[in-house]
């Protein structure tokens, strides 16, 4: 996920804060009050556990231990897939995108500015033991990820033009009639598919272009700077519209080039800026993944201290990964695969980029930079966000926030185009495929990107981040109902494998054979 809290106000001038004033409140008792339902907090030893966190740090536990593990023991088969798909393997196969495309598109629904700005929160909040419990929920979430993209791949729909649908408004409806659940897949699906509509408008575009615009006008001057102004900011807005949708009438085959290429870029461009901090504060390293340890399993300040930093760190990896939301697999289904556990392998490492790497460096770097801004909100309580992250990479790189800009502006095109992406797969399960259907939600999204450029409407967004937990409690239970046919599909596809890779092996030593009587060899 992409953001916790409402960015700041960018809308200036009377007419637009009139507007933005106005929406937010007649939103905001909604937003209240869907967020005190869904994160509800129980008491455990003197600390607040928000359930739907509890929910899906459940989920991925059973999930994990009823696949055997399968985020450890299916690492290494996944990673081969991947790489098999690079070299065209299952070039023929339904589908529209590679495997590796299909993984960059759902990085890039995820590994975004929560990446930046929520692991600044997590360890000034929870302290450096919260990265240590990140890393855990990310890992507990492979097995999730694994479970609702295998459903995602099985159920699909592929159309006469070769073009796929696919995601939990499809295995909702078909996988739960299948196990004898027809009505409640169908309510199930009616709920899922208008919330990622929302979502994907507000939160997924909106949200995204509202911080590259802050972010932009942060490193030109601020408000008094070139893009100071109302009009500056509608035309950074159609600019990036003009892209978006560009991308979007490519349809999904669009989608995984730009990301394919996107992602790589700017996640490199930003474990880069890590390792740069992190090689020059090498001295302090031992120390901080000591000082991370420790402080994960400390209890100076009893059960209750040790449960807070635990949930914590689980809360941000929960935002940042979206394991068991459903989202992921609306764009795995398009990948070329003849076997949906191939799907489910490959999407689980996305939790593992996603958290155990870019959050994991993230959190390592602010602790081995350590900032005067990191001592003072650890000391004051105070919740730090990207600037913190900034000022890490500061101490060693004074011209880094020109670098975070690059990255902002990356993680907010990625994200945007593949939350496009889902909102458009669940438009079409609402309203049909169509020419007039599909140019409409298109024009609704373009329109969104700009709004975002020129209003803020925080508690819009705020009531979008909330809806989309509700997501976990609908898609979790489906999962739980439907655990049998991901373990029928795991089982097949490594028994499938297992064949595959004996043949090849027979292949190879026969020609080894025939080289040796040639005197090749």
């Amino acid at each position: 996920m992409q953001h916790e809290t409402a960015p700041s106000v960018l809308a200036s001038g009377g007419g637009l804060s009139g507007i933005e004033d106005a929406v937010n409140h007649v939103v905001q008792p909604v937003t209240d009050l869907v967020h005190k339902v869904i994160f509800y907090e129980v008491d455990i030893a003197g600390a607040g556990i928000p359930l739907i966190v509890l929910w899906l740090l459940v989920g991925g536990v059973v999930f994990t231990a009823y696949l055997g593990a399968i985020q450890f023991r299916g690492f290494k088969t996944a990673y081969e897939i991947v790489k098999r798909s690079g070299k065209g393997a299952d070039a023929d196969a339904p589908g529209e995108v590679t495997q590796f495309q299909a993984l960059m598109a759902a990085c890039a629904g995820t590994v975004g500015l929560g990446n930046i700005a929520g692991v600044a929160v997590a360890v000034t909040v929870g302290g450096p033991g919260a990265t240590f419990w990140m890393i855990v929920c990310g890992l507990l979430g492979m097995a999730l990820k694994f479970a609702e993209c295998t459903l995602g791949v099985k159920y699909r729909v592929v159309h006469e033009d070769g073009s796929v649908s696919g995601g939990p408004m499809h295995y909702l409806r078909r996988g739960l009639a299948d196990r004898g659940y027809a009505g409640l897949g169908r309510v199930m699906a009616a709920v899922f598919a208008p919330i990622i509509i929302v979502f994907g408008l507000a939160g997924g575009n909106m949200f995204q272009v509202n911080q590259t615009l802050a972010q932009l006008r942060s490193v030109t001057g601020g408000e008094d700077g070139v893009l100071g102004s109302p009009g500056a900011g509608l035309g950074i807005g159609l600019a990036i519209a003009a892209v978006i949708g560009l991308i979007l009438l490519g349809g999904a085959k669009r989608l995984g080039a730009v990301v394919g290429k996107l992602v790589p870029v700017m996640a490199i461009v930003y474990v880069a800026g890590c390792l740069v901090v992190l090689a020059a504060n090498a001295g302090a390293m031992p120390g901080a993944v000591r000082l991370i340890v420790t402080d994960a399993f400390s209890m100076e300040a009893g059960a209750g201290g040790l449960i807070g930093i635990m949930v914590v760190g689980f809360t941000r990896a929960a935002f940042s990964n979206e394991a068991g939301l459903g989202s992921a697999p609306i764009v795995q289904a398009a990948a070329k695969t003849r076997h949906p556990a191939s799907g489910g392998l490959v999407s689980m490492l996305g939790p593992f980029i996603d958290t155990v790497i870019v959050c994991t460096m993230t959190a390592l770097a602010i602790i081995v930079a350590n900032p005067p801004m990191y001592a003072e909100a650890r000391k004051s309580g105070k919740a730090e966000g990207v600037e913190l992250t900034s000022a890490a990479f500061e101490t060693v790189m004074p011209w880094f926030p020109y670098v975070l800009t690059v990255a902002v502006i990356l993680f907010a095109l990625s994200t945007t185009v593949t939350w496009s992406y889902y909102g458009q797969k669940c438009w079409e399960g609402m309203f049909g495929r169509s020419r007039r259907s599909d140019l409409t939600f298109k024009a609704v999204t373009i329109g969104c990107v700009v709004l975002g450029s020129i209003l803020t409407l925080g508690a819009v967004l705020d009531l979008a981040d909330g809806l989309l937990f509700i997501l976990a409690l609908i898609n979790i239970l489906a999962l739980y109902l439907m655990a049998p046919v991901v373990k029928k599909e795991l089982k097949d596809y490594l028994r499938h494998r297992k064949q595959v890779d004996a043949s090849e092996s027979a292949s190879a030593a026969e020609q080894l054979d025939k080289d040796e009587e040639l005197g090749r060899v």
